[in-house]
C-alpha cells in the first residue's frame, strides 16, 4: 500500500468542523484541546488508473491549529476517500482522565457518514478509516415542514427494522426505510400525524455481550440506544446501503406528502464507547475529559445513563456539537422534531449536579433553526432523577408523562386510590404543567412505549419474562403496574380473552380522549405481544418484529383504534390548548363548567380510596358545521363488579338525548357506532358499565 502523498495541502479553516467540500478541495477540522499531535489518515480506494492508497498527514500545531481546532485543506477533487484521525496526548486515566492511543483510528464526531454496512455485518477493523465524504444531492421537490400544531398531534413510535422485518408485512424491502414507505397508506388510514423513529444514528448492533440461553448465540443490540455518532445515519436500515441517506430522505419526503411528520429519538446522554474497557471509537480518544462526565478524584465515569458513561452535555463544546447535530437533521434531513432519551442528563453540570437553568436545555428551545421543531423530553435518567412536570418552564418543551402511564395503568388494573389521579391526567395533568405556565399539550400521554410491556402484555402478564435476554430475568423494570386478567400469558379462556380486549379498548379510549398528546406504540393497535418481555432491547426476532397477520386477526381492535383517533381529531374538546377554567367541583347549578366530574350520580364525586368509578361531562365541542357536541364518558375500573351510572342533564336549552356511541365491552363493529345509529338515552336514566369497561355518549345541539 503506497504511503506517497497523492495531493498537496494548505492550512485550511477552523470552521465548520467535520469534512467540507470546497471549491479548492476538502477541508477537515476537528476539536482536540488536549492533543499534542493530530494525524489525518486518508484512504483512497482503488480506481482503474490507480491502486488503493493510504497516507497519513501530520497537522502542524503552529500552522494547522486555531485554538482547540486542528484543520487542514486537501487540494483534491477526489470525494470518494475515507478518513480518520490518530491523536497523541499526555497523561492517563488515573492521572488526568485523558485516554490517548495513537494506534487507534478515530471517527470524526461531526462525520455524516461511516463505512457502509448491512444489518448484522461486522464493523471493519480499527486501523481502517471509516469516515466518508458525502454530497447531499437529493431533490427535495420543494418539501416544506408540515408544522402540525403539537396539540393536534398523534404520535406513533416505531422501530425501523422491527416495523416491517416480519414476513407478514408483505413489503418488498422488509426492515428498511423503504419498507416504511410501503406502509404509509396504513399509517394514513390509522390516522396518526407523526412517526417517532427509534434511534437511526449509527450504532453497532453487534456490541451485545449477552447470549440467547437456548441457542447460545450472541444477541443483537436491536433498539440502537448506544450511539457511535450523532450525525451518521444507520446504513443497516437501508435496502441499498450505498443509498442509505437518499432512502431516508425519500422516506421523510413521502411521509410529508402523506401529511405525517417525522420525529427522531436522539440519544445524547451517553455513547457506545461504554466504560474504559469498552471500544474506543471517537470521543474517548479525542478528549475524554471534555466529552464525558468524570469523577474529579478518580476520573471514573459518572454513570447517570446506566450504560457506562455520561456525556458532558453542558460543556460548551459538547453543547455546540449537539446543537449542530440537531440543526443537521432539521436542515439537511428535513425532520420535524426530536425526542430526547434520558433528557434529564441534559440538565446536569460538568460535575453531574443538576443545574437550575441548564444552558443545553435553553439552547435547544431557543435555537433559531429549531424554533418550529417539536422537542420532547424523557424527563428522567438512570440515576433516579425524575423531572416530569419540572423539566423546563419553557412552553416549547413537551415531556413523556410517566405519571399518565402509571395512573391509567393503576386504575385499569383495579388498584385502590386511583380515581383522583386519573381525573387529573384526563384533564391534562394541570398539577404538573399549569403552575409552570405550560399547556395540556406539554404532556405526551402514553400507555406503553418501546421500553416495557406492550398493550397486549400489559393485560396478559403480572410479571416480566425476560429469560431470553440472557441475564436470568434480572434485567427490565419490576414495576409494571400490570394485571394478567386472570391467567399468566397465553390462555384459551374466552372470558379472560374478552376481559383483556375490553381493558385494552378502555385504556385506548382513556388515552385518546384525554387532554394532552397521545403516543401509540407500533403494534399495540392490533395487540402485538412480546410474550412478557419488558426489556426487548436485544431481540432481533419475532419478539420485536411486528406480526402483521394480527392486523387481520385482531381487526376489531385495529378498527376501534382508528375510530377513536378519528373522533379525537374531529372534536377540539379532546385536544384543548388551555386547561379547563373550572375544575368541575361546583354543583350543577349556575354557569355550566366545561368539564363536570361525577361518580355514579350526577354532581356527586367520589374521590375516596375505595372508589373505582369515574365519569365526566365535556361541554360544548363545536364542529365545523356549527353544531355543538357534548360528551359524557363513564369508566369502571373495578375488576369484577359492574357499575350503574345515572346520566346527567345535557348542557344547553334544547331538547336532546344522549346517544351511546362507544361501549368497550362489545365486539366490533358494535362497540363504536355512528351518532346517527347510536341508541338514544334520556338524561336521568341509568346505564350499566361492565367491569374494566368504558362507555361514551354524545349529544348534539344545533344552537350556537
Amino acid at each position: 500500500m503506497s504511503k506517497k502523498k497523492p495531493f498537496s495541502t494548505s492550512r485550511g479553516f477552523a470552521l465548520p468542523t467535520g469534512s467540507t467540500i470546497l471549491s479548492k478541495g476538502i477541508n477537515f477540522s476537528i476539536f482536540a484541546r488536549h492533543a499534542q499531535e493530530v494525524t489525518l489518515v486518508i484512504d483512497l480506494p482503488e480506481t482503474t488508473k490507480t491502486p488503493r492508497q493510504q497516507t497519513e498527514i501530520s497537522l502542524h500545531p503552529e500552522v494547522n491549529r486555531t485554538g482547540d481546532l486542528w484543520h487542514i485543506l486537501l487540494n483534491t477533487d477526489r470525494d470518494d476517500l475515507r478518513y480518520g484521525y490518530r491523536i497523541k496526548g499526555a497523561g492517563s486515566q488515573k492521572t488526568n482522565g485523558l485516554v490517548y492511543d495513537e494506534q487507534i483510528l478515530l471517527l470524526d464526531p461531526a462525520s455524516h457518514i461511516h463505512t457502509l454496512r448491512a444489518w448484522g455485518e461486522k464493523p471493519s477493523e480499527l486501523n481502517v478509516p471509516k469516515c466518508e465524504i458525502i454530497k447531499h444531492d437529493f431533490d427535495w421537490q420543494d418539501d416544506q415542514p408540515l408544522n402540525i400544531p403539537l396539540a393536534k398531534s398523534i404520535i406513533y413510535e416505531l422501530h425501523v427494522r422491527g416495523f416491517t422485518r416480519h414476513s407478514s408485512s408483505k413489503v418488498t424491502h422488509p426492515g428498511t426505510y423503504r419498507g416504511i414507505i410501503e406502509k404509509i397508506p396504513y399509517l394514513q388510514e390509522l390516522g396518526i400525524t407523526a412517526v417517532e423513529l427509534m434511534p437511526v444514528t449509527e450504532f453497532d448492533e453487534n456490541d451485545n455481550i449477552f447470549r440467547d440461553p437456548v441457542s447460545g448465540k450472541l444477541l443483537k443490540n436491536f433498539w440502537g440506544y448506544n450511539p457511535i455518532s450523532f450525525f451518521a445515519l444507520k446504513s443497516g436500515y437501508a435496502a441499498d446501503k450505498s443509498q442509505h441517506i437518499n432512502e431516508f430522505k425519500a422516506l421523510v419526503l413521502a411521509l410529508h406528502r402523506a401529511g405525517i411528520e417525522v420525529i427522531l429519538d436522539m440519544v445524547f446522554n451517553h455513547t457506545g464507547e461504554g466504560k474504559y474497557d469498552g471500544v474506543t471509537s471517537s470521543f474517548r480518544g479525542i478528549d475524554n475529559r471534555i466529552y464525558y462526565l468524570l469523577d474529579h478524584d478518580t476520573h471514573e465515569y459518572l454513570n447517570f445513563s446506566g450504560c457506562g458513561n455520561t456525556m458532558n452535555c453542558n460543556h460548551p463544546v459538547v453543547r455546540d456539537l449537539i446543537r449542530d447535530a440537531l440543526r443537521y437533521w432539521v436542515m439537511e434531513m428535513h425532520v420535524d422534531g426530536f425526542r430526547f432519551d434520558l433528557a434529564s442528563i441534559l440538565g446536569r453540570d460538568t460535575s453531574g449536579q443538576l443545574l437550575a437553568n441548564p444552558p443545553m436545555i435553553e439552547m435547544i428551545a431557543e435555537d433559531p433553526v429549531l424554533r418550529d421543531t417539536k422537542i420532547i423530553a424523557e424527563a428522567w435518567d438512570a440515576a433516579g432523577l425524575y423531572q416530569v412536570g419540572t423539566f423546563s418552564t419553557d412552553a416549547r418543551w413537551a415531556e413523556w408523562n410517566g405519571r399518565f402511564r402509571d395512573d391509567v395503568r393503576a386504575f385499569m388494573a383495579g388498584h385502590d386510590n386511583t380515581v383522583a389521579n386519573l381525573a387529573t391526567r384526563i384533564a391534562g395533568s394541570s398539577d404538573l404543567y399549569q403552575s409552570s405556565l405550560r399547556h395540556p399539550f406539554n404532556s405526551i400521554n402514553f400507555l406503553t412505549s418501546h421500553d416495557g410491556f406492550t398493550l397486549s402484555d400489559l393485560v396478559s402478564f403480572n410479571e416480566k419474562h425476560n429469560e431470553g435476554n440472557g441475564e436470568e430475568n434480572r434485567d427490565g423494570d419490576n414495576r409494571n403496574i400490570s394485571w394478567n386478567s386472570g391467567a399468566e400469558g397465553f390462555t384459551r379462556s374466552k372470558p379472560i380473552q374478552d376481559l383483556r380486549f375490553r381493558r385494552m379498548r378502555s385504556m385506548i379510549l382513556i388515552m385518546l380522549f384525554s387532554q394532552g398528546v397521545p403516543m401509540i406504540t407500533a403494534g399495540d393497535e392490533f395487540a402485538h405481544s412480546k410474550k412478557g418481555n419488558n426489556n426487548s432491547w436485544c431481540q432481533d426476532n419475532n419478539i420485536n418484529w411486528l406480526n402483521w397477520d394480527l392486523a387481520e386477526k385482531n381487526n376489531g381492535l385495529l378498527h376501534f383504534f382508528k375510530q377513536c383517533i378519528h373522533l379525537r381529531k374531529n372534536h377540539s374538546i379532546f385536544h384543548r390548548t388551555s386547561f379547563f377554567p373550572q375544575s368541575g367541583e361546583t354543583p350543577c347549578t349556575g354557569e355550566q363548567p366545561e368539564i363536570i366530574w361525577q361518580s355514579l350520580t350526577p354532581c356527586q364525586q367520589d374521590w375516596s380510596a375505595g372508589c373505582h368509578t369515574l365519569a365526566f361531562l365535556l361541554s360544548g365541542s363545536k364542529t365545523v358545521t356549527g353544531q355543538i357536541n357534548h360528551f359524557f364518558i363513564m369508566l369502571n375500573g373495578a375488576r369484577k363488579e359492574d357499575a350503574i351510572f345515572t346520566l346527567p342533564q345535557i348542557p344547553g336549552n334544547g331538547t336532546q338525548s344522549w346517544h351511546q356511541i362507544i361501549d368497550t365491552s362489545l365486539d366490533s363493529p358494535y362497540n363504536f357506532l355512528d351518532l346517527q345509529q347510536a341508541p338514544g338515552k334520556s338524561p336521568g336514566t341509568t346505564i350499566k358499565v361492565k367491569s374494566m369497561g368504558a362507555i361514551v355518549l354524545q349529544a348534539r345541539s344545533t344552537t350556537t
